[in-house]
């Protein structure tokens, strides 16, 4: 029985290696297709990297750096936000094929531009992404990395944060369900397949899938010992700080985790367990918020306000609205809440990049992957409220947290869209007042992701195992021929790095 038992584990373990090596090869060969720089801020974060390896933390919302101008100016396509129509010949020609003269004389304009126009609104974002890519930019240096592959070099950082929650996912979902071998393969097979084009570029989001994914797995963990140690008091208390510390839009992810703990305490203390677990929970609070306080501080000092937003906002010309207005929004209508729902889902699961100022997604696919969201989490959900639905105690309890990391996520964007006039924003805007951004979402993917193989699971309880995992396999056939369908038109870029 042991060696069945062993030979088992074995098998899992070789299953979510190749995962995780098939999603890495995805996002390389993907981050080499999409040119640089894509239209979701990604010259903006890179900036940050470049001078995050310098050991130069902005300070203010600050222009373009020195180092990041040139690969900037001279690698960024206009592809994303301009037609072929819009170029001389109907055709995008890339700089850097210019002789060595043509290219300085093309560059100086543009980079005068850049100079006097840039402002790097993302500038008071937490510095864990940037500190750990400043890193990995500086190791490619060392490594003789050409200029025109360190772009790549840096986004291929990513497949090793993908690879590393694709393992994590599968740790996640073998503890919460230690028997049901279909969920313990499908959530880290959605998490390699899904087609996030985010994962292709250089942003911080990308981080937020592995830091809360490793608070989601201690914080459960942490909550159903009956005395937890020290150790795992320190492990759960740094990963919350890194959530905090990776993007300051992971905010609601914590109210959730702080919450989560608060009924911990408050049932240890009716168990009258309390005294004896003071000393965790003291080590969980301090490894959690001595971080946090100190890049507060930090914001306060430069920035203004302690999350280091308001400058930000101010730059956007976002204005508060008073609350008397906020229902007012069309976010309280039938049409305006669906499309919020909608646009939100949507766009977690395909992105947000827009090609030839047009989004890059199939719409019908988008509206298949809204409604098997919405399927697969009510049948979760309605499985969880039933008591007797075959889940155990330790699974309703995180897969209730779960649900509350995603509800909590769609209120935050919910409430700033309600909550601003965006005046002349391009996005969002007085147009279209909504945070839509599925990007931002991703934080709670883990969870996320548990939620769904869950509801897949109840959706084909009846089925044999073969079957069920004929039908994963179809999905994850399904994710990855739409995503290569959506992002085709990339691949023959002049201006990516196939062609440098």
């Amino acid at each position: 029985m042991k060696t069945t038992v062993k030979q088992s584990n074995t098998g899992w373990r070789v299953i979510i290696l190749l995962l995780g090596l098939l999603a890495a090869v995805r996002v390389v060969l993907f981050s080499a297709a999409f040119p640089f720089f894509s239209v979701v801020d990604e010259q903006a974060h890179f900036d940050l990297v470049t001078r995050y390896a310098h050991a130069e933390p902005p300070r203010t919302l600050s222009h373009i750096s020195e180092v990041a101008m040139p690969y900037v100016v001279c690698f960024g396509t206009p592809e994303y936000l301009h037609t072929p129509e819009s170029q001389p010949g109907g055709v995008f020609r890339p700089p850097w094929k210019l002789a060595p003269d043509e290219l300085k004389v093309w560059m100086a304009p543009r980079t005068q531009f850049w100079r006097e126009t840039f402002r790097n609104h993302e500038a008071s974002q937490p510095p864990l992404y940037y500190t750990l890519a400043g890193g990995w930019w500086r190791i490619g240096q060392a490594l003789g990395c050409k200029e025109n592959s360190r772009l790549l070099w840096l986004r291929c950082l990513n497949a090793l944060i993908l690879m590393a929650v694709v393992g994590l996912a599968g740790v996640t979902a073998i503890k919460v369900f230690p028997d049901n071998r279909f969920i313990q393969v499908a959530v880290p097979a959605l998490a390699a397949f899904f087609p996030q084009s985010m994962f292709y570029a250089i942003n911080n989001d990308m981080l937020c899938p592995l830091t809360f994914g490793a608070a989601f797995l201690l914080l459960t963990t942490f909550c159903e010992a009956e005395k937890p140690g020290a150790g795992l008091a320190a492990a759960t208390g740094l990963a919350l700080a890194a959530v905090f510390l990776t993007k300051i839009n992971n905010l609601p992810l914590l109210a959730v985790a702080g919450g989560w703990v608060g009924l911990k305490t408050l049932s240890l203390f009716r168990a009258g367990r309390l005294r004896a677990t003071l000393t965790p929970l003291a080590v969980l609070f301090a490894c959690a918020t001595v971080p946090m306080a100190a890049w507060m501080a930090w914001c306060k000092c430069n920035f203004g306000d302690l999350t280091g937003t308001a400058e930000k906002v101010q730059f956007l010309n976002w204005q508060d609205k008073p609350v008397n207005e906020w229902l007012h929004h069309p976010l309280f209508t039938a049409q305006g809440c669906w499309f919020f729902l909608k646009t939100n889902l949507a766009t977690f699961w395909q992105g947000e990049q827009l090609w030839h100022f047009q989004p890059l997604a199939i719409p019908e696919v988008g509206l298949v992957y809204v409604l098997l969201t919405l399927g697969a989490l009510a049948l979760t959900l309605a499985a969880l409220v039933r008591p007797r639905s075959g889940f155990t105690t330790p699974q309703r309890r995180a897969l209730a947290f779960g649900f509350l990391c995603c509800a909590a996520m769609l209120a935050f964007f919910a409430l700033l869209s309600v909550k601003y006039d965006f005046q002349d924003c391009f996005y969002p805007s007085r147009a279209h007042p909504f945070f839509v951004s599925g990007r931002l979402l991703l934080g709670m993917l883990i969870p996320f992701l548990l939620l769904f193989a869950a509801g897949l699971d109840r959706l084909m309880l009846n089925f044999q195992m073969q079957t069920k995992f004929f039908l994963l396999v179809v999905l994850l056939g399904f994710m990855l021929g739409c995503e290569v369908a959506t992002d085709l038109p990339v691949f023959g870029s002049e201006y990516n790095w196939w062609h440098q």
